[in-house]
């Protein structure tokens, strides 16, 4: 069937696909995989999904940690950090707007919080944790995360519309977004057995020996925006079931959602006072985080230049650091050991994985390498096939507001950030010809998308190592098709030699094809015709190399262990029987 395809495409020079919208399509089941069924009843913004528009009252009656009226800065619509269980207005300049990248509209301004207004958040982490949490048994930290859990999966889209609102990504991908994040929470209701330590009694004579966990203290957790509600929930949630007191930093972009949780916890699940808070700012609240002594740990993800400074500023200062940095993640297509049928599901796969979130994903799908023996014209045209495919199908998704349920993809974050991906491309299409770097789909101008943060599925074929389409992460709906390898083990060292460790893919239908590009492979999460290999709760996130700094992976036995430090006690308690002669002797005989 596909080599009659293929060969309609020799002919027409393109195959439009019967089912233009399947790339559509699997983009929808692959939201819904991560969706909840939630009873809601009809609300404002529930029409306003369908008018494209979000009424202010919905923002006022929804969102208490915003002060719309802050007198300490000319009234400027602030949003405000939480502590002592409640929303507090910095008194710092609002210096980060937070926008609706789909529309531009400012919700409200991050303030750039105080040394001392952080100083006091810290002295309360400190005081909640010496004082009651960590002497609060494991059975009852997992019961608020218990009841935290139910709270989310009943509030599923509250919290979509609130990540769709701030970050731009449609509602199914932010319902996606959410529900991953509740695994983590699940996966913190029994966190008891990964607690357990070890025992060994008689080590010498009556000496026996106790290993046991226990909680660091105050640990801090510094977020990016593009998942407003996972990232928060990878991390405080462990710590917390665990036994520590945390200090969330939000991305100034997106902190709505990290408000919300912390409201949820407080109101709704009965956390104590200060076990969790919110802080905000920019650069100078992230120093102060690595540098506080009373800070134990610190958890980032975010970009390559930012995890590296956090990470040595956190180490010089004496903590434990877990730190998710940049990608470049490769799927190998190997066309000679694949068959037609797992190849016509690859595209849609791909397609999903590369532009959906708008490639706004540190495990996007960013590099297809093909194996093409030289000289093998056979293989060649089902390369040139697939490529056309994925442009038929990536050309028919839908690029618009996050809030339309129509949409397949939303904005980018920023302006700013549409403009470096326009400018990757240009830098990748510099000073082509006909035998460099083909535009094989160009999304940066498409009808209506002027002066706005859409920029949609782009496609780039023939691109070299050394070109920038791959040497950047890019980060925006771009798939890069580098130039075709002879073989399996060609397409291995050429990942191997990619800096980055985070995720990687491979598509055949030959098991021991597979076998070896797992064994050889130097990346820490590898898929089998899985384009985006992200492990669930019960394993942990095992990006490696350049992609991860420090020792211990996020979540999972990883996650509690980065969260918590051994302890042992080795004890000397003679026999029974001398114990009664000495007290015996003791006592004068008595």
């Amino acid at each position: 069937m596909l080599a009659s395809k293929i060969s309609g495409m020799r002919r027409s020079k393109i195959w439009l696909s019967s089912s233009s919208s399947a790339a559509a399509a699997t983009l929808r089941r692959t939201h819904s995989l991560f969706s909840t069924a939630t009873t809601t009843t009809t609300t404002t913004l529930e029409k306003a999904i369908t008018d494209n528009i979000v009424p202010q009252p919905w923002i006022d009656s929804q969102q208490p940690w915003i002060d719309y009226n802050n007198n300490n800065n000319n009234n400027t619509t602030t949003y405000q950090y939480f502590q002592n269980n409640a929303f507090r207005t910095s008194s710092g300049p609002p210096t980060h707007a937070v926008q609706n990248p789909a529309t531009g509209e400012v919700l409200g301004h991050v303030p750039e919080m105080t040394t001392g207004e952080f100083d006091s958040v810290v002295q309360s982490s400190e005081d909640a944790f010496d004082n009651e949490w960590k002497h609060v048994p494991v059975q009852q930290r997992q019961r608020v995360m218990l009841k935290l859990q139910d709270k989310i999966r009943k509030h599923t889209d509250d919290l979509a519309r609130l990540i769709t609102l701030e970050n731009g990504k449609t509602i199914e991908d932010a319902r996606g977004d959410v529900f991953r994040g509740l695994e983590m929470v699940e996966s913190a209701c029994f966190i008891a057995p990964q607690l357990l330590g070890d025992s060994l009694s008689g080590i010498s004579g009556t000496m026996d020996c106790v290993s046991y966990r226990e909680p660091l203290g105050v640990c801090a957790g510094i977020c990016p925006f593009n998942f407003p509600a996972m990232i928060p929930l990878w991390m405080f949630p462990l710590a917390i079931a665990a036994g520590n007191t945390f200090v969330l930093k939000p991305s100034e972009k997106t902190p709505g959602v990290s408000l919300l949780l912390a409201q949820m916890l407080y109101e709704d699940c009965g956390l104590p006072e200060n076990v969790l808070q919110v802080v905000h700012g920019g650069k100078p609240m992230v120093d102060q985080i690595c540098t506080h002594p009373a800070v134990r740990a610190v958890s980032f993800v975010g970009s390559s230049r930012v995890g590296r400074y956090i990470h040595q500023l956190s180490s010089k200062h004496g903590k434990r650091v877990q730190a998710n940095l940049g990608a470049k993640n490769h799927a190998v297509i190997l066309l000679d050991e694949i068959s037609d049928e797992l190849l016509e599901k690859a595209v849609p796969a791909i397609v999903g994985a590369a532009f959906g979130a708008a490639g706004q994903r540190c495990m996007a799908l960013s590099t297809l390498v093909f194996v093409v023996a030289a000289g093998d014209l056979a293989l060649q045209e089902k390369k040139d096939w697939m490529i056309s495919e994925i442009c038929n199908q990536a050309s028919a998704l839908t690029v618009g507001n996050g809030m339309d349920p129509t949409s397949d993809i939303g904005p980018l974050i920023t302006s700013e950030s549409k403009q470096r991906v326009m400018n990757i491309i240009d830098q990748a299409l510099d000073g082509n010809d006909d035998d460099a770097v083909q535009l094989n789909l160009d999304g940066r101008r498409r009808d209506g998308m002027d002066g706005t943060n859409f920029i949609g599925p782009t496609v780039l074929s023939n691109v070299t190592t050394d070109n920038s389409a791959y040497t950047e992460e890019i980060f925006g709906p771009v798939l890069t098709c580098l130039q075709p390898v002879d073989t399996l083990e060609d397409a291995i060292r050429l990942i191997n030699r990619n800096p980055y460790g985070n995720g990687c893919a491979l598509f055949t239908s030959n098991g021991s094809a597979a076998r070896t590009f797992t064994s050889k492979v130097h990346v820490g999460q590898v898929g089998i015709n899985v384009p985006i290999p992200v492990p669930l709760p019960m394993f942990s996130f095992t990006g490696s190399r350049g992609s991860l700094l420090g020792d211990l992976n996020f979540y999972g036995k990883s996650g509690v262990q980065f969260y918590t430090q051994l302890k042992t006690v080795s004890t000397n308690w003679p026999n029974y029987t001398d114990n009664a002669a000495s007290s015996s002797s003791s006592l004068g005989g008595v």
